[in-house]
């Protein structure tokens, strides 16, 4: 009985580490409610893994899940924003505050109410929309002008999660064997680098979910242009026979 509530707790965990966040950043440490987000990404990844590993999966399971990834990934991720710049906006800081959230919700709901089993996400999940969120606000520095760059950051995320824009879903792709080998080494040259101040985690989190986030909506471009050109291949073709 305990095991099988192992998944339960880490869920629960991921709701205290996005409370947590949102306290932080309200003090100003900024940078720790960032990784406090990318802390609640890995526990939203491992108490879905840990429930399929114990045959611990349940409806109950299933809607604390998406009540705790709306605080941690849909409220924490904008009060970081908040701080950073949004509240220097004043009625249109506020409406994009508001936004976030709502696109949240409704894209857990639509994902909530799936019957189908896919290997692909419609739309950002918003897991990673509010990982990019809380690590893109930490860009400021280097994003000129960031009065414009941040908050149009949050509204095409925002817009992404509601989109139908399709996402792989890493969870149900088989992997090779060598990816048992290569994941460690991969891990320990990240740990490395972070430990080292090659490179800051926030802003090696934010490159990996921004690529993330980018390659849905190429993918989708290039898919439509490919169904464009295929639509109008038949048409050429029959124009010319006409000539």
């Amino acid at each position: 009985m305990f095991i099988r509530a192992i998944p339960n707790a880490l869920t629960l965990f991921n709701l205290v580490v996005g409370v947590a966040a949102a306290l932080v950043a309200l003090h100003g440490r900024l940078d720790e409610a960032a990784l406090l987000v990318v802390l609640g990404m890995l526990l939203d990844g491992l108490d879905g893994r840990a429930a399929r590993l114990l045959h611990a999966e349940s409806e109950f399971g299933k809607q604390l899940d998406s009540l705790s990834d709306m605080v941690t990934f849909g409220v924490a991720p904008v009060v970081v924003m908040y701080q950073v710049q949004l509240r220097q906006l004043g009625l249109l800081g506020d409406l994009l505050a508001v936004l976030f959230p709502i696109c949240g919700a409704l894209r857990l709901a639509r994902f909530n109410t799936q019957t189908k089993v896919r290997n692909y996400f419609v739309g950002l999940p918003i897991t990673a929309a509010g990982g990019v969120l809380a690590t893109m606000a930490l860009m400021k520095p280097v994003l000129h002008p960031a009065q414009v760059i941040l908050p149009a950051g949050l509204f095409i995320l925002s817009l992404l999660m509601v989109s139908s824009v399709r996402y792989p879903n890493f969870k149900r792709v088989s992997y090779p064997k060598s990816v048992f080998v290569l994941v460690p080494v991969f891990a320990m040259t990240i740990f490395v680098l972070i430990r080292c101040h090659i490179v800051r985690t926030d802003w090696l989190a934010f490159g990996i979910l921004g690529l993330y986030a980018l390659y849905g909506v190429m993918r989708s471009i290039r898919y439509r242009l490919l169904t464009a050109r295929r639509r109008s291949t038949p048409t050429d073709m029959a124009t010319r026979s006409k000539d």
